[in-house]
């Protein structure tokens, strides 16, 4: 398989905009599929002092080659100043789910070459 598969991840504080960011991402071919976590507590440092939230955890299923394209979209749908972004390789699977993975993500003009 030419391409690589790989998990980009993002929360938000917001289960719609969870389902929201979701669902337009995989209408948009930037993921084939993408899972949503239940709340998670999350404790990070911002702006000089520890803070806690609930959250939800997003998992971008997709290609390397899509990237480029959703890491961008995402930055301008996310009403955090500072999402979370961060990538997570996939090292193996069935042919036949990596296979569906960049299916799904190719574009309509790259289906038809």
């Amino acid at each position: 398989m030419d391409h690589e598969i790989v998990i980009a991840q993002t929360t938000s504080d917001d289960e719609e905009l969870a389902k929201t960011l979701a669902r337009e991402a995989v209408e948009s071919k930037l993921a084939a599929g993408v899972h949503i976590d239940a709340p998670i507590s999350a404790f990070y440092w911002w702006q000089g002092k520890v803070e806690a939230a609930q959250e939800w955890r997003i998992s971008y299923i997709t290609s390397s080659d899509r990237l480029p394209a959703l890491e961008p979209w995402l930055h301008e749908q996310h009403p955090y100043d500072v999402p979370q972004w961060v990538t997570l390789p996939v090292t193996g699977g069935s042919d036949a789910y990596l296979s569906w993975v960049v299916d799904e993500t190719l574009l309509q003009e790259e289906r038809a070459v």
